[in-house]
């Protein structure tokens, strides 16, 4: 018989102090569950493998049971993340795959994806200092470039060619005002 076998109440114990620090979608949360019951299952010194099943089961059970309470809101986890990673000038592609790898649904994902990514591209120009945030002035060879670490950053052509020719006035009013929202 495995030592200290993983109950459910030991597993929503560990799922309200994950989520008591930590935002979670369900889907992250039965991750870091079963990575728990993973670290268990190595410290045994025999054979835990239908402990180790009984074990996941109960974790699926607890993160419902989670998510029929409220504590896990997979909705709310996207569009406060979504919004987060608008506001530091990702874009939408970005945003949409950091969602995926969360364990966010399509439908969910594409709910919250901000529909004009154009101030996340300016957001974006200033943390890389191109475009109206550059120091200096650069040839056609460095607005290639540019343009280039835009569409490598997942932005549409068109819209980083208007987020670089952006004026410096303008573009700061439009991070502004992207960090307010």
């Amino acid at each position: 018989m495995a030592k200290n076998p993983i109950s459910e109440a030991a597993l929503h114990e560990a799922a309200v102090t994950h989520l008591a620090r930590f935002a979670a979608t369900q889907a992250g949360l039965i991750r870091v569950l079963d990575r728990r019951i993973d670290r268990w299952a190595r410290l045994q010194e025999e054979d835990v493998a239908e402990a180790v099943k009984a074990a996941r089961a109960a974790a699926r059970v607890v993160a419902g049971k989670l998510v029929a309470v409220g504590l896990v809101d997979d909705a709310a986890f996207a569009a406060s993340r979504a919004r987060r990673l608008s506001q530091s000038g990702r874009s939408r592609q970005t945003i949409a795959a950091h969602l995926a790898a969360r364990g966010v649904g399509r439908a969910t994902t594409q709910a919250v994806l901000p529909e004009d990514e154009f101030a996340a591209a300016v957001a974006f120009t200033k943390r890389r200092r191109i475009g109206a945030f550059r120091r200096v002035e650069v040839e056609a060879e460095g607005r290639l470039r540019e343009l280039g670490i835009m569409a490598r950053a997942g932005f549409a052509r068109e819209v980083a060619l208007r987020a670089l020719a952006c004026a410096p006035d303008e573009a700061e009013a439009i991070v502004i005002r992207l960090r307010q929202s």
